[in-house]
């Protein structure tokens, strides 16, 4: 650095140097090299501000107090890598401004998002017109300290195409190994990063790529129920709503069965940007009426909800009083959520053909015949009724695509169902993939899937026996309204419906 201010001292005042010398030199100069900011590692202090801040994701929020144990115990606070996964709306930034607060640091976002190009990781070579520092060391210098908190946002949306590959210009920045001595190609000296909580973002971990992914410690975030959306609407959003559109506390009531209603009925998703969009509305409403001088207070109840926000557009699939036999009710992970879904089979006079409908993909076509197959071999005298009727396996919502391994169970049970002629009851659901050997298989999205079940009214469940660890991060509440029932076998399934 003192040869490149040498060299600026000795150049000419209209050189086309100039300009581009000195700009490099002040990059130099404002990045931190020595300033720390202190953390407070006070475990009481932090629960508090993460508490205050958000309701739920117990994980989460024990995963950053062990941080600040191991921190306080050693003396030192090392780097971390952490990647929150899981749904939108969820709270997976706002809790990383959280963690700073906690932890009195700097806090710096960048969303990575369709970048494609490497340079916006590692920067510009200065032999380019134009060159300029990649994000990473100008988020440092946003943040003026050695030691923030930075979020790296969508790091499974990154571009990969015969640009580059910016994915790999991250390996080095979160790897811990390396990032002690990361080298930003403009400024083509090592930087030390080893003292940033990084923190990356993702709604799935299926597209970031390996090697990236292994360097991060992944807390999955699996959305909240429904009593956890009430109490996010009662002490957060309505309150910071009413504050942003001026309304003041008496002015605006909003009754615990309206908010019910507005979760179950106006939102469907995971995370809660759906129902701070019905707080607006409601808010927006109040606030126009306020205004004409019409009312002066509001008080919300379920009754008058249609009044502010118009009929409910979500309709939940609900369990039917009767049923009768080839019908049973399935579960089902979808991106807002779990849902449930009833498979339907019936069979026609015809030629042994097998029909599928519903818009299904090639995994649940395969689960359909593997379940044929089953039902074929445990139930030998029904091989004349396949060979004589066609079958037609329907899932309603034919407009809705549904794939996945985990109807297999569904399948298999509906069809037994069908062949013998007993009913299955509606308030019994199931989910699990099946082998050709007869093993029910674990699957995914338990804890979204028994929340759905809970919502519609079901009340015994059947989950594979391997999921039962899984069980672990599905609410109290809504274990305490399920009978749930590990299986291993198809067997088992059978017998017990």
């Amino acid at each position: 650095l003192e040869k490149e201010i040498d060299r600026f001292a000795t150049l000419p005042a209209g050189s086309h140097e100039t300009p581009s010398l000195r700009t490099f030199i002040d990059c130099l100069l404002d990045m931190p090299y020595t300033e720390m900011s202190e953390d407070n590692l006070d475990i009481q202090n932090a629960r508090r501000i993460l508490d205050e801040d958000h309701y739920g994701l117990e994980k989460v929020k024990q995963r950053i107090l062990e941080y600040l144990a191991v921190a306080k115990l050693t003396g030192k606070v090392n780097g971390q890598i952490i990647c929150f996964a899981g749904p939108p709306g969820v709270g997976k930034t706002s809790i990383s401004a959280s963690i700073a607060k906690a932890l009195g640091r700097s806090f710096v976002r960048m969303s990575l998002g369709g970048i494609k190009d490497e340079a916006e990781i590692r920067g510009h070579r200065r032999t380019y017109v134009g060159a300029m520092p990649g994000r990473i060391m100008e988020g440092m210098k946003r943040a003026g300290t050695q030691n923030p908190v930075m979020v790296l946002d969508e790091v499974d949306k990154l571009v990969r195409d015969y640009n580059g590959d910016p994915s790999s210009a991250l390996l080095e920045v979160l790897d811990p190994e390396q990032n002690s001595t990361f080298t930003d190609h403009y400024m083509n000296v090592p930087y030390d990063l080893s003292n940033v909580f990084f923190v990356c973002t993702a709604n799935s971990t299926d597209t970031i790529p390996e090697p990236l992914l292994n360097r991060m410690e992944v807390i999955r975030f699996s959305g909240y129920t429904e009593e956890e959306k009430f109490q996010i609407a009662r002490k957060h959003l309505l309150p910071k709503t009413m504050k942003a559109m001026g309304l003041k506390g008496q002015e605006l009531k909003v009754t615990d069965e309206a908010l019910h209603a507005i979760i179950t009925g106006y939102t469907a998703e995971s995370g809660v940007r759906g129902l701070k969009r019905q707080m607006d509305v409601l808010c927006r409403h109040a606030a126009v009426k306020l205004v004409k001088g019409e009312q002066k207070s509001f008080r919300v109840s379920e009754k008058r909800l249609e009044e502010f926000l118009g009929r409910p557009p979500i309709l939940h699939e609900k369990l039917g009083k009767t049923s009768r036999p080839g019908i049973v009710t399935g579960l089902a992970w979808t991106q807002a959520g779990g849902e449930i879904l009833f498979i339907e089979t019936m069979f026609t006079k015809g030629s042994g053909k097998l029909q599928i409908t519903g818009q299904l993909g090639d995994v649940m076509k395969e689960s359909a015949q593997i379940a044929v197959t089953l039902v074929k071999n445990r139930y030998p005298e029904s091989e004349e009724l396949f060979r004589e009727n066609d079958l037609h396996i329907h899932v309603p919502a034919g407009a809705t695509p549904k794939d996945g391994p985990s109807a297999g169970i569904t399948l298999v049970t509906a069809l037994s169902s069908l062949v013998t002629g007993k009913q299955v009851r509606p308030e019994l659901g199931m989910t699990g993939e099946v082998s050709l050997r007869g093993d029910v298989m674990p699957i995914g999205g338990l804890p979204e899937k028994l929340m759905a079940a809970q919502r519609a009214g079901i009340k015994t469940v059947f989950i594979p026996y391997d999921n039962r660890e899984d069980l672990e991060d599905v609410a109290e509440e809504v274990k305490a309204e399920l009978h749930i029932i590990p299986v291993k076998r198809v067997e088992e399934v059978l017998k017990q419906t």
